[in-house]
């Protein structure tokens, strides 16, 4: 929904907030913030928070002693688990210099780029995201244990999955904050869940992302227990992926996105390191159904594109990204590579070759790839590279 700055303070105003939450990405996509009283928002809006950016992942090499978080009226939202009395709003922030200059190391600002670039030669991209995380129990004094909150296996149902009601719980969350999710179901491993959301525009794509993962953490944690996104949380169960769907088409509505398919197939060693970016991503790829080869095919098994057409629509789902990865930045990529094929008219490999690469088998390898890679350099700025890359 769109929101002018108007309505934001308006809404301020007759809604008894007092606090509102400035919010933006770190170079891995953890979200950070600060609270300001209500009070001040008109402030932030004018000429910006004032942060202390060198102490922040990704921003460390920033020349300016202090960055400026501008806020985003359209990504206003309620936190609900809130109290009423003294509401609490969150809103997205871009990250500005003193100069008035988006900082380079934003990733917001580098996917907001990458949408430009798309609309700029007539190709609309959208996003969806299906993402699987476990529901472990806390011991008695609180702290996280890796015992799965129940025993259940895929799309079992109640009683003997015990997630139900956590899920159930999650989505109403999300509802209420005015993202809207497709379906949820009990996963393969035993207290794993995945709860999926329709196409979006890549900005709110990633920032339903974002805000996804702080609502299940929260949730999670009322309920007693400890929500765990890692890659390969429990070694003999499956891994937690982050399925993405995408879709492409140009300016008359033709669908591209199998040239766009073809593009990201083409790119996806060099951008690895920024989809699988610990050392944890590396044993969750080719193991268990996760891919390990840069492959497609239209059964829907352990390829790292499940591609299908279905009433005229073509369907791609990316497999290989997992929840630990930065979704601003990840779109981004994923829009560079796949302009890339779409502007050759790349066409698709052969469906499930033999002889495929292999994706990347450790950061290290990912991480000389992203390195020596022209078409990183070209997109993600040098103090995000050295920070994916330097302790490999």
């Amino acid at each position: 929904m769109k929101y002018s700055i108007e309505e934001v303070l308006k809404f301020i105003e007759e809604e008894d907030v007092k606090f509102v939450r400035l919010a933006f990405p770190d170079a891995y996509g953890v979200q950070k913030n600060i609270s300001v009283m209500a009070g001040e928002v008109k402030k932030a809006f004018e000429d910006g928070a004032p942060i202390n950016a060198r102490v922040i992942a990704g921003f460390k090499d920033c020349p300016y002693a202090s960055l400026y978080l501008r806020p985003n009226p359209d990504t206003m939202a309620i936190l609900p688990w809130r109290p009423d009395s003294g509401k609490v709003l969150r809103m997205f922030c871009d990250v500005y210099t003193p100069d008035g200059e988006e900082y380079v190391s934003d990733t917001r600002a580098i996917l907001k780029k990458a949408v430009a670039a798309a609309e700029e030669k007539g190709i609309e991209f959208k996003f969806g995201n299906e993402t699987e995380f476990y529901l472990f129990l806390k011991d008695e004094d609180g702290n996280p244990t890796k015992i799965p909150y129940d025993k259940a296996g895929y799309m079992d149902i109640a009683p003997l999955d015990k997630c139900e009601n956590v899920r159930r719980e999650i989505s109403l969350t999300i509802e209420r904050m005015g993202l809207t999710p497709e379906r949820s179901h009990h996963e393969r491993g035993p207290g794993q869940n995945e709860i999926d959301f329709h196409y979006g525009k890549p900005l709110k794509a990633a920032d339903q992302m974002t805000t996804f993962k702080m609502v299940v953490n929260t949730i999670a944690d009322r309920y007693g227990l400890c929500a765990d996104f890692s890659p390969m949380p429990l070694p003999e169960n499956p891994g937690n992926g982050y399925h993405i769907n995408i879709y492409a088409a140009d300016s008359d509505g033709n669908d591209v996105v199998k040239y766009a398919a073809a593009g990201i197939m083409e790119k996806i060693t060099d951008m690895t390191i920024f989809l699988n970016p610990t050392e944890a991503s590396f044993s969750r790829l080719g193991n268990i159904g996760a891919p390990d080869k840069v492959n497609w095919s239209s059964a829907g098994e352990s390829e790292l594109m499940y591609i299908e057409t279905y009433k005229d629509k073509t369907r791609v789902e990316l497999r290989s990204p997992d929840a630990s990865s930065n979704p601003y930045l990840v779109y981004a990529l994923l829009i560079y590579a796949g302009l890339s094929g779409i502007e050759r008219k790349l066409s698709l490999p052969e469906e499930v070759a033999e002889g495929e690469t292999f994706l990347p088998t450790s950061k290290k390898e990912a991480a000389k790839l992203a390195e020596t890679s022209a078409f990183i350099k070209e997109i993600v700025p040098e103090g995000i590279i050295r920070e994916y890359t330097k302790a490999r």
